[in-house]
């Protein structure tokens, strides 16, 4: 009878056990669940529209001059043309392509979209000097556009726009080192790891 009854407690020590091991194994794989979810999120987070605007001023001095009877005669044109221009560089993080690999925990940025710079130049004419024989044709507006838009591009890759539209598409993809970091996950961006914001800044700025 004794035997009988430790038998059966063991029995129930079993069992008990059993279920300690499922609910362990349960919160075990409810746990990587989590993690790659809070990763999806975070990705999701990042994917983002950044823009860096800027303002840009210049005055430009357009002059023509058609010329006839060898040059004996000439019909010129000329007009102060003041451009106020608003620029934006724009990362669209939608565009942003990545793997996720759950087994071994590690998430691999395989595309970062270039940035998009965009010009809205407001042009304006002043003293305006033309003559019948020479006047200001679309072609000339043409030009002038042109002629505007080719100095902007100068200034812009002078100026601090664009690293600074660079350094912000840093610190948000460091939202996401933080994250995987944290979780015990690895993060790769060209098929190298990035350990840490100099790494990722490096890797970015290549």
């Amino acid at each position: 009878m004794l035997k009988r009854f430790f038998i059966f407690i063991g029995l129930i020590g079993t069992v008990l056990l059993l279920f300690k091991f499922c609910d362990f194994k349960k919160s075990d794989d409810a746990t990587t669940i989590d993690s790659a979810g809070l990763i999806q999120q975070q990705i999701l987070n990042v994917g983002k529209l950044i823009v860096t605007e800027g303002h840009f001023s210049e005055v430009i001095t357009y002059k023509n001059q058609e010329k006839y009877l060898m040059g004996m005669v000439h019909f010129d044109k000329k007009a102060l043309v003041i451009v106020n221009a608003d620029v934006s560089v724009a990362y669209d993080l939608h565009k942003m392509k990545y793997e996720i690999d759950e087994a071994n925990k590690v998430i691999s940025i395989v595309y970062i979209p270039k940035e998009e710079i965009k010009i809205n130049p407001d042009i304006k004419f002043y003293d305006v000097e033309q003559s019948k024989l020479n006047p200001f044709t679309a072609d000339d507006y043409n030009k002038i556009n042109k002629s505007v838009k080719a100095n902007l591009a100068k200034k812009i890759e002078k100026s601090t726009l664009k690293s600074n539209a660079q350094n912000r598409l840093i610190s948000e993809l460091s939202q996401l080192l933080i994250t995987t970091s944290t979780l015990g996950w690895t993060l790769k961006y060209d098929g190298k790891v990035i350990e840490n914001n100099e790494a990722l800044n490096q890797q970015i700025k290549l």
